[in-house]
């Protein structure tokens, strides 16, 4: 189920191209899953994007700084469930981080390619 606060609709529907490059922000994410030694591709790879294009359309610069914020307050998350590992509850947290960030990033993705300004669940606003 959908709260009003996680999809508000634009008022002006982006057009293709800022909903294209809103999407690859978004699945800029899951290059961390695709090379793990590099361990800040989660945040590089939508950085990259966000940073080039968040001057074209209002709708890829708000969607941008939404990836930015939830991977931010993903790293947040792995970091202590990393040192909860040494009581052996952080091997859980950790494989449930990974299954959640997954599941959210294609969300997201599906739902910036539809034009929807989508707003991550449980994320920390540090870039408005």
């Amino acid at each position: 189920m959908q709260t009003a606060n996680e999809l508000t609709p634009s008022p002006q529907q982006p057009d293709k191209n800022a909903r294209t490059w809103a999407m690859i922000c978004h699945l800029a994410a899951l290059s961390g899953f695709a090379v793990p030694v590099f361990l800040f591709g989660f945040l590089l790879g939508p950085l990259v994007v966000w940073a080039i294009k968040r001057d074209d359309s209002p709708f890829i610069d708000d969607q941008g700084k939404e990836v930015m914020n939830f991977q931010l307050t993903m790293m947040i998350a792995f970091f202590f469930s990393f040192m909860l590992m040494f009581i052996l509850v952080g091997f859980l947290l950790v494989a449930i981080l990974c299954l959640y960030e997954f599941v959210m990033i294609l969300i997201a993705a599906i739902k910036a390619n539809e034009g929807v300004q989508y707003r991550y669940p449980l994320t920390i606003r540090f870039i408005k």
